[in-house]
């Protein structure tokens, strides 16, 4: 049996590894592929289907997030893997080999899922309002041991105006010492580098080049130690990100046809899902509309059809035919026109905004929000305010991080589309060069590592 170390690079594409001779070189010593992604092509989804070798309609992940029926509400980046349907890589894995490890180091919905080791970002709540940086841990004492040798987890840096290679550097020390202390035979880490330049200024773009770059070296003490210690690596990615220009305000469409309700408190308009006859969640260039009355659902799709920068919008035919027929999608799914993605704003005078809306508020807005990655641009006082916010924060005091700009125009990456050529597609490398396929699809990897560890096929019940 083959321990495996499986990297994934989130954004990579085969046209970025040119800035990349870390994992050129790997490729060049073992092999690259292109991977095939699902519909959407967003990190909850991509993720779910690598480790069930499920499509969204069977696994249940439909997006980052999804309007939740039962509830009433809108919840993106939940952590809990019972959200995941499915029979996971692990479980699989266990089969074939009784008492087979796994330490998941930053992979979605790692709470509560059956692993042997667990690192997931996870804040500190005050009370208070405060939010702290910190991350959970499976076992207990892990957190000491690697907050003890790398410090706290750079939250702060892992998502928000001031993202960057902190967080992921951070991940990349804490997966070299569990590889080296606990000797996993089994081993998953995301590094989330490439998501934020190349979404601030497009894929193209000399940051874009500088990230992939820095993502490169950061890698290469990581994969010196999976060399050293026989462990076959796999890297892979989720999606590219495409270059665009065109962001689309769904929810206002939706609201200026009298078909998307808010209520207002203290001035400020908040979605009112409950009463909407359509409303839209938001997730890069894939929008999921939930229609409360059937007889509207035409109506609605020739609304949005209508939309310049939307590209399609899937009834249940065309759902079923992407693998997106869940009970947790919406009941139409439109598609970002390849330039264009969809913001979730739904108010139409910024004066009624919430004021959540100009923070980095992941869990409390219905939709994806990129815009988080700015400082606003047309607020010269921007950085300087943040700097105070973070004054109040050292001291204990409760503090608003209001620096986020509410004019989405800066963004210039996004993805959720499948890719229309490969050189913008995710791609799969690997250090065994026996193992090599001219291709695989996002459905597959999950056999493809099972076989890659030596485990074999799927035993026969007797």
């Amino acid at each position: 049996m083959k321990r495996l170390l499986v990297v994934d690079v989130v954004g990579l594409t085969p046209a970025l590894l040119r800035h990349m001779p870390t994992l050129a070189g790997l490729a060049d010593r073992g092999f690259s592929a292109p991977l095939g992604t699902v519909l959407p092509a967003v990190t909850c989804s991509v993720q779910s289907t690598f480790l069930t070798g499920e499509l969204p309609a069977g696994h249940g992940v439909v997006g980052n997030g999804w309007y939740f029926r039962d509830l009433g509400e809108v919840l993106l980046w939940r952590q809990h893997n019972a959200l995941v349907g499915g029979d996971k890589l692990w479980d699989a894995a266990r089969r074939r080999k009784p008492g087979y490890t796994v330490a998941n180091v930053c992979w979605w919905y790692a709470m509560g899922a059956d692993v042997d080791w667990t690192v997931t970002p996870r804040p500190i709540y005050y009370a208070d309002g405060r939010k702290e940086p910190d991350c959970y841990t499976r076992p207990p004492g892990l957190h000491d041991e690697l907050t003890a040798k790398l410090g706290e987890f750079p939250l702060f840096t892992y998502w928000g105006p001031t993202a960057g290679l902190p967080s992921s550097q951070w991940i990349v020390g804490a997966s070299r010492q569990i590889l080296r202390d606990h000797r996993p035979d089994l081993t998953l880490v995301y590094v989330p580098h490439l998501d934020y330049d190349l979404q601030r200024f497009g894929p193209d773009s000399r940051q874009a080049a500088d990230a992939a770059a820095e993502i490169d070296w950061a890698l290469r003490p990581l994969l010196a130690d999976a060399a050293a210690q026989d462990v076959t690596v796999v890297v892979l990615s989720e999606y590219g990100i495409t270059a665009v220009d065109q962001p689309v305000d769904v929810n206002r469409v939706l609201r200026r046809a009298g078909l998307l309700n808010v209520h207002t408190q203290d001035g400020m308009e908040y979605l009112d899902p409950w009463t909407s006859r359509a409303f839209a969640v938001a997730d890069h260039q894939l929008a999921h509309v939930y229609v409360r009355d059937r007889s509207d659902r035409d109506r609605v799709q020739e609304l949005l059809e209508a939309v310049d920068g939307i590209d399609t919008v899937l009834d249940e035919a065309a759902k079923k035919e992407h693998g997106l027929d869940h009970e947790r999608s919406g009941d139409l799914v439109a598609v970002a026109a390849p330039r264009a993605w969809f913001t979730y704003y739904y108010w139409l005078d910024d004066a009624l905004a919430p004021d959540f809306a100009p923070t980095v508020e992941i869990h409390r807005k219905p939709g994806y929000d990129p815009a988080e990655l700015f400082f606003d641009p047309a607020d010269r006082t921007a950085k300087l305010r943040a700097g105070g916010a973070l004054l109040r924060k050292k001291l204990g005091l409760r503090y608003r991080m209001d620096v986020v700009p509410l004019d989405p125009s800066p963004v210039r990456g996004s993805h959720g589309r499948l890719p229309a050529h490969p050189d913008e597609g995710p791609v799969l490398l690997c250090s065994d060069r026996a193992a090599a396929r001219d291709a695989l699809e996002a459905t597959e990897v999950k056999a493809f590592l099972l076989d890659l560890a030596g485990l074999g096929p799927e035993p026969r019940a007797r």
